[in-house]
């Protein structure tokens, strides 16, 4: 054989072994995105759930205040669950807009880059306002329900306990308080990234392995 045409058998050689290595990692990223993505259904799901439950206490804040003209604080009670409504719907319309802003044909870094926004959005953004929501929001939603049977019984609960806002808001300042003290436990525990990956959530923590182990294989 003619050295011209070894060079030449050379070359086909190497480029069939390119594409068969390129056809490799499409079909390995194919397959790992295709897991990517059902990882992230959950979260989909999750964010679903979030929004009925927003729109139910919107709607119950709206019908609860809406009834009660003119009583100021008993209308105030109504607003905050609306309100509270609002944020958690607006909340879980920002992550779907970042879940569905992934784009799979993107390079892994790409990718990683969203994951790191959505982790970054759920635990510096949303697990605060939750936090915070979750210690005081329960004042409102008992204050309503006891005020709905007040109102059906001809009670004014206000003259009746006139102490019963003060003592609930003394509990919800305590639930933060106990709220505030885990998480500095936790951080001079060094449980810092542990509590972090909870807020983030399990399906991202999946997706953000599934990218890892992309990475590593095509630098490989």
């Amino acid at each position: 054989m003619e050295l011209d045409e070894m060079k030449q058998a050379w070359q086909m050689l190497e480029q069939r072994l390119d594409r068969q290595q390129r056809l490799q990692e499409r079909i390995y990223r194919r397959g790992e995105f295709d897991s990517m993505r059902h990882g992230l259904r959950p979260l989909y799901l999750g964010q679903g759930l979030q929004i009925a439950f927003g729109i139910a206490a919107m709607l119950w804040g709206i019908s609860f205040w809406s009834t009660h003209l003119g009583a100021w604080w008993v209308m105030a009670c109504g607003i905050a669950m609306q309100v509270a409504g609002i944020v958690t719907i607006a909340f879980a319309g920002r992550l779907l807009f970042l879940l569905r802003g992934i784009d799979y044909a993107a390079p892994v870094l790409e990718i990683q880059r969203r994951l790191a926004s959505m982790r970054a959005w759920r635990v510096r953004v949303e697990a605060p306002v939750f936090v915070l929501l979750g210690s005081f929001m329960w004042i409102p939603a008992v204050l309503m329900l006891m005020l709905d049977d007040a109102d059906r019984v001809g009670l004014d609960l206000w003259k009746r306990l006139p102490d019963l806002p003060m003592w609930l808001a003394l509990n919800g300042m305590f639930a933060l308080g106990l709220a505030l003290l885990v998480y500095r436990l936790l951080r001079r525990a060094g449980r810092t990234r542990w509590l972090e990956d909870n807020f983030a959530g399990s399906a991202i923590r999946r997706a953000e392995r599934v990218l890892d182990e992309i990475g590593r294989f095509e630098r490989e």
